[in-house]
């Protein structure tokens, strides 16, 4: 029996996670959770998993959230708030799970503390690796820490990384939609508005993810994750586009041989994956997960175009120029796109931003979690002048 804490259980991913608890009741049981700021949701879960510990983002919130249980006659759960109240839900001693999927680096001194703490950890928040990556994966190191990864990129690659050596490994292949302007002309990228943007082919995501995917910055901070998780070089992560999404991720060896990871657009998928690990665990026609081969009829491969995307230009160059570079275009990338929704910058404002952001950041890697916080407060700063100078007066 694994005993998890769901960091963003209220998000989809900790849902998918609660609906694998569900499946397999006998394997996992849920000790705590960190539900950010839907206290609807906080409180369903709290009624259904009765976790010993909950965090909510507010005091004001979790004031709130005590009284409801406590009209609801439950008093025997401990409701906390803040970052103090995610590291505490993280780092319980009868947790052994962590699944990290508090969106942001609002997750990184949780996801780091459970680290420390010696927690296996299902990571889907690409925010940690991206900002923190070399302190998370050092402190991995030191604890004898597994990091598994949900997102289903890179679960797939750990997933093919099983069929020979890491020094076998060639080069790591990440499928990417091509989000819903892949055929769009450039012409008429200026004008795109939010409504098309969240407009994803394939996956059902909140919405900074979402407009991400469609400017291809998720993929960026896919590589710059790849990266850091299996210990490679830019050069040897690529990206290409597949709009059926059935092919997750390839991994190519020394010898030529290509795996390929395929499965259902389901992310109960990779988690499972990652909770069962090293285990498989099987699933039955209720989990609705078996891949139907008929829609491998059609699989289409093709070249990102970069100047289409300069978000993933601006990813590749930021990870080649390592210091405090990931951290500002992960900062920028989420005060721009805030932005771009709130209808104050267009679309390519999105990598204009960022760009002028990673110009103006220099300076060596951080050399703790508290360096990293104040880089990125640094960089969201001057994300917001950037906006200000250049974009005041545009919402449409």
């Amino acid at each position: 029996m694994k005993k998890l804490a769901i960091l963003g259980s209220t998000g989809s991913i900790g849902n998918s996670t609660l609906s694998i608890c569900e499946s397999f009741p006998d394997r996992y049981q849920v000790i705590s959770l960190a539900a950010g700021s839907n206290i609807e949701a906080a409180f369903t879960q709290c009624l259904r998993w009765r976790p010993k510990v909950i965090s909510l983002a507010t005091e004001e919130l979790a004031s709130t959230l005590k009284t409801r249980l406590k009209s609801a006659g439950i008093t025997n759960i401990e409701v906390l708030h803040g970052t103090a109240g995610s590291i505490h839900v993280a780092t319980l001693p009868e947790v052994d799970f962590v699944v990290s999927a508090i969106v942001g680096v609002a997750g990184l001194e949780a996801t780091y503390a459970a680290v420390c703490a010696g927690k296996t950890i299902g990571l889907a928040n690409k925010e940690c690796l991206v900002a923190a990556g070399e302190l998370i994966i050092a402190a991995a190191r030191k604890h004898n820490v597994a990091l598994l990864p949900i997102d289903s990129e890179h679960n797939a690659v750990h997933q093919c990384m099983r069929g020979g050596a890491p020094t076998e490994v060639k080069q790591v292949w990440l499928t990417a939609s091509g989000g819903p302007f892949r055929n769009t002309p450039l012409t008429g990228f200026e004008d795109i508005t939010p409504a098309q943007a969240l407009k994803h082919p394939t996956w059902v995501m909140g919405q900074r993810i979402t407009i991400d995917s469609a400017t291809m910055m998720n993929k960026g901070f896919e590589v710059i994750e790849a990266c850091r998780l299996f210990s490679l070089p830019p050069s040897q992560v690529r990206v290409t586009i597949h709009p059926q999404s059935t092919v997750h991720s390839l991994v190519e060896f020394v010898d030529g041989s290509i795996l390929a990871q395929v499965s259902v657009t389901d992310m109960r998928l990779p988690i499972l994956y990652a909770l069962a690990y090293p285990e498989r665990v099987a699933v039955t026609e209720k989990e609705a997960l078996t891949f139907d081969l008929t829609t491998l009829s059609q699989l289409d491969f093709s070249v990102p175009d970069l100047t289409r995307f300069p978000c993933l230009r601006l990813a590749y160059e930021a990870v080649e120029t390592g210091g405090k570079a990931c951290i500002a275009l992960n900062a920028a990338d989420e005060i721009a796109v805030a932005a771009f929704l709130a209808e104050d910058i267009p679309f390519m404002g999105i990598p204009r931003t960022i760009e002028r952001v990673l110009q103006l950041t220099s300076g060596p890697p951080p050399a703790s979690i508290r360096e990293v916080l104040e880089a990125d407060l640094a960089a969201r700063q001057s994300a917001r002048e950037v906006i200000a100078s250049q974009y005041t007066g545009v919402r449409r």
